[in-house]
């Protein structure tokens, strides 16, 4: 029996294992082995790569050269973006760049988010030469041109090589600020932080030479580097210094300062290099541009400006040209212009003339010698006390009354510190206003409000809207922060309990933050995964 079944079970064993030990699939036929994924392409979108966890490799090794947004559909920001990065992308295309735009939904690819560390929207990350470990945050401009050219100081030379005089000429006349750096050996390790500072200084055009002739030209005997401008002094020299180097830091502040006009109108457009110049101490002119009397006093505002440069920012702001937000951040109405105002940008401390109106260079540089030698005191803003602050159940506060009434040393005082276009003020006004009046009756207590936007305290700062914070009654000034919910039942336990609040875990709820005045220079907006 065995002798017979033996050939049988040999020939199903060969029919089994098939040819070539290759094994049989369903019905029989050869199993074919695996085939190797052949690659996709990469999508695109109005010209921008569309990228997945698949794709982002293969748009490497296409693409060496790459800016990626981490985006999702529902961000607000990332919708305002994306029309500037459209047109991005059509400017690099119509030049034939060699870098290119691409965007990730990262709400459809975690992993990318976990991997490139993406934890807001939008999220920008520039990749080159194909490298996918290490991406440079992009942190330059928001518009279609400035996005364009932040690639293009990083895909080709960020400054042009000068070899003649008429190359030099027409690179100066091109532009209204050039700067260009004349180094006698361009494999020097200065030469490379010249060029890293002219990757990131988009609003100038940048050149270098190393050539004795234009050293000779431009009257140079050693390193400098030069910034070239159509207007004021016409040129500023920063020569390198000899044993420490070319500081980076140093030269940018050099360039900042000096490619601005001695004096600046303040406006949307100059307001973000203002603040970026990092000058403290700004000098401001307010004047009525429409008015011819007013528009003579210019004259005498910049002839004081030179010996103040890299010290004191000079800046004009015309009180007829929507700057109502700089007015009210001084505590000044239109029709008190023209006058002078001085800040220091880290202290906020604000100072005013004793004879606003009088604007000449001798009196506006004798004013500027007094606040720097601290000859001035400075003011606080503040509104003027209403006839009837205390008529309603809410008291109106300001500065001028603050302290008389928070530190009343018979009365305990809830205040409300807010901004009149805070969200979340607005939310909780009946509840303030219903607290009123359920005290209204009580003589040692009192409701009340201030707007910060428009009232300074000598006090303590105010940061978010809206605070609120309780001063008890005695001596001593205690100041309590209230940090629970905000409704009527809680406000009322925390009165009752002389400041306290419930047995509950305290709940910090929403605060909208103090703007950045009198601008806000930050490149733009984004929102948290």
């Amino acid at each position: 029996m065995d002798g017979q079944l033996l050939p049988v079970l040999l020939l199903l064993l060969l029919r089994a294992w098939g040819p070539r030990g290759q094994g049989t699939g369903p019905g029989g036929s050869l199993e074919e082995p695996p085939k190797e994924e052949v690659p996709e392409e990469v999508p695109e979108e109005d010209g921008i790569l569309v990228l997945s966890q698949r794709t982002l490799g293969l748009a490497l090794q296409e693409h060496p050269t790459l800016l990626v947004e981490f985006y999702a559909p529902w961000c607000g920001p990332c919708r305002a973006l994306a029309p500037e990065y459209s047109k991005a992308a059509a400017l690099l295309a119509a030049e034939s760049a060699r870098a290119r735009l691409a965007k990730v939904d990262g709400s459809s690819a975690p992993e990318l988010l976990e991997e490139f560390a993406v934890t807001e929207y939008p999220t920008l990350k520039f990749f080159r030469d194909g490298n996918r470990m290490h991406p440079e945050e992009y942190t330059g401009p928001r518009e279609a041109e400035g996005i364009a050219e932040w690639l293009r100081r990083r895909v080709g030379p960020s400054a042009t090589r000068l070899e003649d005089e008429e190359g030099a000429q027409a690179l100066i006349e091109a532009r209204d600020v050039v700067v260009i750096g004349f180094f006698q050996n361009l494999q020097d390790e200065d030469v490379a932080t010249f060029l890293t500072l002219a990757q990131e200084a988009l609003d100038m055009t940048f050149g270098l030479t190393d050539q004795p002739k234009l050293f000779q030209k431009f009257g140079l005997t050693k390193d400098t580097v030069v910034l070239f401008k159509k207007f004021d002094e016409g040129r500023a020299d920063f020569p390198v210094d000899e044993e420490l180097g070319l500081d980076q830091g140093d030269l940018s502040r050099f360039l900042l300062t000096h490619s601005m006009h001695l004096v600046t109108e303040f406006n949307s457009q100059t307001s973000p290099k203002i603040f970026a110049a990092k000058i403290l101490n700004h000098l401001l002119l307010f004047v009525n541009q429409t008015l011819a009397p007013h528009q003579e006093l210019l004259a005498g505002f910049g002839e004081a400006a030179p010996p103040f440069r890299g010290q004191v920012l000079f800046v004009v702001v015309d009180v007829g040209a929507g700057n109502n937000h700089v007015l009210q951040y001084f505590g000044l109405k239109a029709e008190e212009a023209p006058t002078l105002r001085f800040i220091n940008m880290e202290t906020t401390e604000k100072y005013a003339p004793e004879d606003g109106g009088l604007v000449t260079a001798a009196s506006v540089a004798a004013f500027c010698h007094a606040v720097l030698s601290n000859q001035v005191e400075p003011y606080l803003v503040s509104q003027e006390v209403p006839p009837d602050w205390d008529q309603r159940p809410v008291k109106t506060l300001v500065g001028k009354n603050f302290e008389q009434v928070a530190f009343d040393e018979t009365k305990n005082v809830f205040i409300k510190f807010y901004a009149p276009w805070c969200a979340h003020c607005k939310k909780m006004a009946p509840a303030w206003e219903a607290l009123a009046e359920k005290y209204k009756d009580h003589e040692d207590i009192i409701i009340a409000e201030l707007d910060a936007t428009a009232n300074e305290l000598e006090a303590f700062a105010v940061h978010s809207f809206p605070t609120l914070k309780y001063f008890p009654a005695g001596p001593g000034g205690k100041v309590i922060d209230y940090k629970g919910s905000r409704d009527l039942e809680t406000f009322s336990k925390f009165l009752d309990s002389g400041g306290q609040l419930p047995a509950e875990k305290p709940t910090e709820e929403p605060t909208a933050p103090f703007p950045e005045t009198p601008a806000n220079s930050t490149p733009g907006p984004k929102e948290e995964l």
